[in-house]
């Protein structure tokens, strides 16, 4: 299998169809301005699926507490990154296989769906996520006149 990195001149083929989709464009604007995350494969996460409307993001982060991550919500995008500062000690670590490096993760939320609460236990963040339908979106029976 071959890994490709994301290019947004990947999307041209994806915005040839334009001229056939309505109401797409806030879809459009997002594909182009998604945000590139510098921390490569660190930490690993895992996106579930509930049901229907729950949703969680959880990420692998042994050795950090609450206090040396920074959770951000804004325009559809949820940012986790640390906040932990390196300090020198007097010990000397014979084997160092527990990472506490910088990382900064950036995922982006569909236009319904809402942060309601992370948690940090055993060397875990969970961020739960819900969709949220307006009526307007609820399947509903259309009349027939």
């Amino acid at each position: 299998m071959r890994l490709v990195k994301y290019s947004n001149h990947q999307l041209d083929d994806l915005f040839r169809l334009t001229p056939f989709s309505v109401g797409f464009d806030s879809m459009f604007d997002r594909l182009l301005n998604m945000p590139e995350t510098a921390s490569g494969s660190y930490p690993p996460y895992d996106i579930v699926k509930k049901n229907s409307m729950n949703y969680e993001i959880r990420l692998a982060l042994a050795g950090f507490t609450k206090d040396d991550i920074n959770i951000k919500y804004e325009e559809g995008t949820v940012t986790v990154e640390s906040v932990h500062e390196t300090t020198k000690t007097e010990e000397v670590h014979l084997v160092h296989g527990i990472s506490k490096r910088k990382f900064r993760r950036v995922f982006t939320l569909s236009e319904d769906m809402i942060v309601k609460g992370a948690e940090l236990k055993d060397g875990m963040l969970t961020i739960r996520l819900e969709r949220i339908l307006p009526e307007e979106k609820k399947p509903r029976t259309i009349d027939i006149q």
